[in-house]
């Protein structure tokens, strides 16, 4: 009986829970299946799994084919309108081996997506491996309860949970001794992580106990940040830990105050420039990557410079551009939209920005020592995470 291929979209988060759902499948021994993980963070995102899904069913017409993650979550009835899916299953039931047991001729309804803010603790999956990756994955969060006007995911994850980290502390060190030299701790929304736990404990504190705990883990490293959320003992450990990598992927999404108001963000640009110019004070050799939203709904050509701006304010050397979606449901599908041709313009234009400021950086590093994971025979990255091609 062949093994369930798994097929994910979206973020680090959804990777990791990837991992968890072969476990749990493989728990149930399921066989001959297709498991889409999906994401819902874009209408682009949900074609793209779709298109996936059709293909799939042309290529392996007697698999059964499982879709899951946010968007099955957000959308279930676009999937289970599609007569190539077999079961749709919500972002909870996935992570349930009963899931995959109860799978099959006379089994449960064809559609099981319950209520995500039901949900009020989030457990350790500990998952064991991740398929063909250099670096291990651990979910210490998940859920968000901020409501960004663009932001669908709260209705896919639910609202704010942590892992109890003790379970985390215990997660990595299992992994340290599988071999991973490299530990990327993830969540929705990773800055928050803690308040809804005994003794408020903050991210800044998870990641000191980790390192003290686990002292074989050669480095640590944090997936995107909401950078106004940073605590006092996350800023003291990038200042005294040389093992928490120096490379920070920050929630910006806007360079415009305005804009930012609208989408409903708590920082300002102000903010964002301040938390670079401190980071960068406390580890010089840091790197800070950003997630930037182009054409929000109103948004004009003098708030758009704002943003382009913001690369180099702030020192930004790796984005991740995102063309605006508008989410059903969502308060920013009902703002006034920006023309699409001048969306994609945009887009492209802030891509092409990021790209010369990538191209600085790494020239900068030129003949420079650096620790590298090595992450197959001819890449490795630096605990900046520059990308390093190996002769």
């Amino acid at each position: 009986m062949s093994a369930p291929e798994i097929v994910t979209f979206g973020c680090r988060l959804n990777a990791y829970e990837s991992e968890a759902i072969r476990a749990r499948a493989n728990e149930a021994s399921l066989g001959n299946a297709i498991i889409f993980n999906t994401c819902a963070v874009t209408a682009e995102a949900v074609r793209q799994s779709r298109q996936a899904i059709r293909k799939a069913r042309r290529e392996r017409p007697n698999a059964r084919i499982i879709v899951t993650g946010c968007a099955a979550q957000t959308e279930p009835e676009t999937y289970s309108a599609m007569t190539e899916v077999d079961l749709v299953l919500g972002n909870r039931e996935k992570l349930e081996s009963g899931s995959y047991s109860a799978f099959g001729v006379g089994s449960t309804e064809r559609v099981r997506v319950n209520d995500i803010f039901s949900v009020k603790e989030t457990a350790s999956q500990f998952v064991d491996s991740f398929d063909g990756r250099a670096r291990g994955f651990v979910q210490v969060q998940n859920g968000c309860d901020h409501r960004c006007t663009f932001c669908v995911i709260p209705y896919g994850r639910g609202n704010s949970r942590s892992v109890p980290m003790g379970a985390v502390v215990e997660e990595v060190r299992r992994l340290v001794e599988k071999g991973f030299g490299e530990i990327v701790l993830t969540g929705v929304d990773l800055t928050s992580y803690g308040a809804d736990l005994p003794g408020v404990p903050t991210l800044g504190q998870l990641c000191a106990k980790i390192l003290k705990l686990v002292p074989d883990l050669r480095r640590l490293r944090l997936s995107s940040l909401d950078s106004i959320e940073a605590d006092p003992d996350l800023m003291r450990a990038v200042a005294e830990e040389e093992r928490l990598a120096p490379h920070f992927h920050l929630s910006a999404q806007s360079g415009d105050d305005l804009i930012s108001k609208r989408m409903k963000r708590r920082h300002s640009r102000k903010d964002t420039i301040g938390f670079c110019e401190e980071v960068r004070r406390l580890r010089p050799d840091v790197a800070f990557g950003a997630d930037l939203i182009a054409g929000f709904p109103t948004e004009t050509e003098e708030m758009f410079e704002n943003t382009l701006k913001l690369v180099d304010d702030a020192g930004l050397t790796s984005l991740h551009v995102f063309p605006f979606s508008p989410r059903r449901g969502t308060p920013a599908a009902r703002m006034p939209q920006v023309l699409k041709p001048i969306m994609k313009e945009r887009a492209a234009r802030l891509r092409s920005k990021g790209d010369r400021a990538l191209a600085i950086r790494l020239q900068s590093l030129v003949a420079t020592e650096q620790t590298i994971l090595v992450e197959n025979q001819r890449l490795g990255r630096t605990a900046c995470f520059a990308l390093v091609r190996l002769s």
